[in-house]
């Protein structure tokens, strides 16, 4: 299993307002990396069980599924993920500091093709663009974040 990671220090935003965006669905277009739409939510989303399926752009992944195996409020939520070339779990976690939050995300994933020297070309041709994925997530996300707090103060 592969692992990527990335994360983000936000100054300002509690945490509980970064968890309300990063769970509102509807907002999910602006900054998910590759999201087209949602295409169904199931269960009672962000909680455990709950599953939301969604469509990437022309060229992406294609149809993600995200199932919810662990949520804790003010805290984060694990994941399993599937698309159609990859399984795995996704973490977010909100981490508050002083004078902010940091909102990590981390993918540990398996590639479903099974061929020789997959792991030489996972190492070097997915594990990369992968992370890169997480980052750009995270980069608008803390753009959408900034903008709403700018627009809502608390």
């Amino acid at each position: 299993m592969s692992r990527v990671v990335a994360k983000v220090d936000l100054g300002g935003p509690l945490a509980s307002q970064a968890e309300a965006l990063w769970y509102d669905t509807t907002r999910w277009p602006a900054f998910i990396d590759g999201l087209h739409h949602v295409a169904r939510i199931e269960g009672d989303w962000p909680h455990e069980g709950s599953r939301v399926v969604w469509d990437s752009h022309p060229g992406g992944r294609g149809r993600v599924m995200e199932r919810v195996e662990a949520y804790e409020a003010r805290s984060g939520q694990t994941l399993a993920v599937e698309d159609e070339k990859i399984r795995g779990t996704q973490r977010v976690a909100f981490r508050p500091r002083e004078g902010g939050v940091t909102v990590a995300l981390e993918l540990d994933y398996e590639l479903k093709r099974r061929r020789p020297l997959m792991a030489i070309v996972d190492l070097l041709f997915i594990r990369r663009p992968q992370r890169e994925s997480l980052e750009r997530t995270l980069r608008r996300f803390a753009t959408e974040l900034r903008d709403e707090v700018a627009e809502n103060p608390v």
